[in-house]
């Protein structure tokens, strides 16, 4: 892997995608950057650039990982002014998705990163550079079987193209 910027997350299956568009498309009028359909997804831990570090180690660090699988319930939205981010996010976090981030966390240290301190606030972002709105509740929550998680890089897309890759999957049991 040439150095990049990396992190883990959750990347919805078609199903959820096309829900978490349908949800776009039902609430309130949003004046910012839709993220594409693509990128939807919820981030785990952010790694940032390589600069050096072994993927080898990144890579362990995940297998070595013994999650379990879980249901996700996405039912509110909110709105966070400094970053201009609108967001769709679970009421409750489920006790796997903890464990899963903590696990991650745990083990990259042994890679040299530095565990974010900030406590983890598991959300998908819908619109960047977005204009405030009122956060609103989902008439319909959306079930999120999570079964795997992801290793995705950022790079620099064209207008309209995906802006993440995935480069590797984990199964969770």
């Amino acid at each position: 892997m040439p150095d990049q910027r990396l992190f883990f997350a959750l990347w919805p299956g078609a199903d959820v995608r096309e829900a978490l568009l349908q949800q776009l498309s039902v609430g309130p009028a949003v004046k910012g950057r839709r993220h594409h359909p693509d990128d939807l997804h919820m981030t785990l831990v952010f790694l940032g650039q390589l600069r050096g570090r072994k993927p080898a180690c990144i890579e362990q660090a995940a297998e070595s990982l013994a999650g379990q699988s879980f249901e996700l319930i996405l039912d509110h939205t909110g709105y966070w002014p400094k970053p201009k981010i609108v967001w769709l996010a679970p009421q409750s976090t489920p006790e796997p998705l903890i464990h899963l981030v903590d696990g991650l966390k745990q083990r990259l240290t042994e890679c040299g990163f530095e565990p974010e301190l900030r406590l983890y606030k598991p959300h998908v972002t819908l619109f960047r550079k977005a204009q405030r709105i009122s956060p609103w509740q989902l008439m319909q929550p959306i079930q999120w079987p999570v079964k795997e998680f992801v290793l995705a890089s950022s790079n620099n897309p064209q207008p309209n193209q995906s802006r993440y890759k995935i480069l590797q999957r984990w199964s969770l049991k």
